[in-house]
């Protein structure tokens, strides 16, 4: 590494501690390696128009508009309503309603965020009447939701598919593995969470319920709109009968006629906003995505990845030994980066090493979303701490204190999916 490279990259670096935008530091980089390369600066240009040709590409925006869609709608508050009805009978039933709810909500909308607004909002309360300690409701709003990253059609599931189907890595990562990768260790975080919530629940009073079955009836019957999407996104794909992209095109087909024609929740006036704020969201990352891929692509022509993992042989002898020093690494960066930027930056650099290890390309993504997954509730910039703080009014340091169990409950799930790659190639029969 030669000193221009070194004084462009510590300048670069120092822009980005003042505030530069992601992307201009993603371009500044590849442009500075390339140049320094001595290539043509067009190759920055021509890497980023690469992404039209990404098969696959268009269920980023699909599954984004569907899940904004179903945001602005009533599929929330009729979710609550239905898991409530299912499991409210259970001891600390209204916390594994919030963990179901949270989950289901956050896979198709793919932002933790927007959980924490529309579903926290209902949940936070209803908790708190039904008697949970005030850290318990707020840990457990401000934690889930980030739940759903692991679930189809989770949009940081499909992004780490396409950035690591680039890399072309012998045995292949594809959008329908990792969506059957995810299932088992997501369902293990919220079954976890979900024997947390009924011992804590074991002496509250349960809500009693004269209709039980009636009120059951009725909740199906008012969510019987959505109760068809997992089965449309899992069973289309793995079916045979749709790709990914179809999939997410019928998706999002559905549940704009279902909102929009048949509810009548979101008006045709409003729709034009709804689709502009997912349209931000989709540029945004596909800005990133494009410039992260011409700054990959330098990384692998200066050969960095095998660089790295010549020189972590020197210190880490098993792939054990490097799942663990890996845990710590993508915890960490969980702590300082949103994962997004986190999955386009640190997959070209990591997955080599890992592979290189013997780790299969899907167990690794599936451990690396886990792992940011708790960056999202964990400081100094967890994006969800701020969020549950703006919209509960509560200080960021109780809310830490509160998310604390839940960030040790949730880690101890993570080092399972580490060291037991069967929850996470098991499902799909993938080569361990």
């Amino acid at each position: 590494m030669n000193d221009g490279l070194i004084l462009g990259l510590v300048l670069i670096l120092l822009l980005a501690a003042c505030g530069l935008p992601l992307f201009a530091v993603l371009a500044a980089v590849a442009i500075l390696g390339f140049h320094l390369a001595g290539y043509d600066l067009i190759v920055v240009a021509v890497e980023f128009y690469r992404l039209a040709d990404m098969p696959g590409l268009v269920a980023i925006p699909l599954f984004t508009l569907a899940g904004y869609v179903l945001g602005e709608s009533g599929a929330p508050r009729r979710l609550v309503r239905l898991s409530e009805a299912l499991l409210g009978w259970l001891p600390g039933g209204l916390a594994i309603v919030a963990l179901v709810a949270c989950a289901f909500f956050t896979a198709f909308t793919g932002a933790s965020g927007m959980t924490i607004v529309a579903i926290g909002a209902l949940l936070y309360p209803a908790l708190r009447e039904a008697g949970y300690p005030q850290n318990y409701s707020l840990g457990l709003v401000t934690s889930s939701g980030s739940l759903g990253l692991l679930f189809a059609p989770s949009l940081p599931l499909i992004l780490y598919g396409f950035v690591a189907g680039q890399l072309q890595t012998e045995q292949p990562v594809t959008i329908e593995a990792l969506f059957l990768a995810g299932i088992v260790p997501g369902l293990l975080m919220v079954a976890v969470l979900s024997g947390h919530a009924m011992w804590v629940g074991r002496r509250l009073p349960r809500p009693v319920r004269k209709t039980g079955k009636g009120d059951l009836r009725a909740a199906l019957r008012d969510a019987g709109w959505e109760l068809p999407l997992p089965v449309l996104v899992l069973g289309g794909i793995y079916s045979g009968l749709f790709t990914a992209s179809e999939t997410a095109a019928v998706t999002a087909l559905y549940v704009l006629v279902v909102t929009v024609g048949i509810k009548k929740e979101i008006t045709l006036g409003k729709l034009p906003a709804v689709i502009a704020e997912a349209g931000r969201m989709v540029g945004a990352v596909l800005l990133i995505l494009g410039l992260a891929m011409a700054m990959s692509n330098w990384l692998v022509d200066q050969e960095v990845p095998a660089r790295l993992f010549e020189l972590s042989r020197g210190w880490i002898h098993s792939p054990l030994a490097f799942l663990l020093a890996l845990n710590v690494l993508l915890l960490f960066a969980g702590m300082l980066m949103d994962i997004f930027s986190a999955i386009v930056i640190l997959t070209p650099l990591l997955l080599p090493v890992a592979v290189g290890y013997g780790v299969h390309p899907v167990h690794f993504g599936i451990v690396m979303l886990a792992n940011l997954q708790i960056g999202y509730f964990t400081p100094p910039v967890g994006m969800d701490l701020f969020i549950a703080s703006y919209r509960f009014g509560i200080g960021l340091p109780t809310l830490v204190r509160a998310c604390l169990p839940f960030f040790l409950l949730v880690g101890l799930c993570v080092l399972l999916i580490t060291w037991w790659p069967a929850l996470s190639l098991g499902v799909g029969s993938l080569p361990g």
